[in-house]
């Protein structure tokens, strides 16, 4: 029976070269339905490959194409490029119009999330009906969080990769602020429900999210 030489035992094992790796992370998102997170490809790699570093190569290479590699969440996935996004349109489009009652919620969950129903009542001043939520969990943008360790240990309320992915987000961080959905037309003069005015929304945006997680 013959051995392996140690030096040849140790090539058996080491990781393919970064360009290998590129076209690995290449292949698995393009099959992906879904983001995947970094433990995710570097589970289905072979051992020794970084899949965070194939990452930070291959969106340098994808700059400027007409598909990109993006962040979505804590995952990552193939993107149409947002300025040939037209391209992808169809002529006929089923639109499913969500209530006034579904917006301030699901607006609500973003901008305070992790939130209770019992506080997203408090800031609009109204009951959540059931139908509301349960139209935002089947779209798939919102989901249960954790628990409040308060009385009754309350489910909490947040959103998900998905909603981020439809809107174009990294993360709820990059959600904009009320100046900003004004300047587009996308919300009237009228303060939101219990939200803070023009001013404190900018200041304080960033702290809505200290606690989230």
């Amino acid at each position: 029976m013959t051995r392996t030489p140690p030096e040849q035992e140790e090539s058996l094992f080491e990781a393919p070269p970064i360009g290998e790796q590129e076209r690995m992370v290449e292949a698995i998102l393009f099959a992906s339905a879904e983001p995947l997170r970094v433990a995710e490809l570097n589970a289905r790699m072979p051992h020794g490959c970084d899949a965070a570093a194939a990452l930070a190569h291959l969106a340098r290479r994808y700059e400027g194409r007409g598909v990109r590699l993006v962040r979505v969440g804590e995952g990552w996935a193939f993107r149409t490029a947002p300025d040939l996004g037209f391209l992808m349109q169809k002529e006929t489009v089923e639109l499913r119009k969500l209530s006034r009652a579904a917006i301030e919620t699901l607006a609500i969950i973003a901008y305070h999330q992790p939130v209770t129903r019992a506080e997203i009542e408090e800031i609009r001043g109204v009951s959540v009906s059931r139908g509301t939520v349960d139209q935002l969990l089947e779209l798939d943008w919102i989901r249960f969080g954790r628990r409040r360790m308060t009385p009754g240990r309350p489910v909490t309320y947040v959103v998900t990769e998905e909603f981020l992915d439809h809107f174009g987000l990294e993360s709820a961080r990059d959600l904009p602020g009320l100046k900003e959905l004004r300047a587009a037309g996308l919300l009237d003069s009228r303060p939101m429900p219990g939200g803070p005015d023009d001013t404190e929304a900018e200041d304080g945006q960033a702290d809505m999210f200290e606690d989230e997680s």
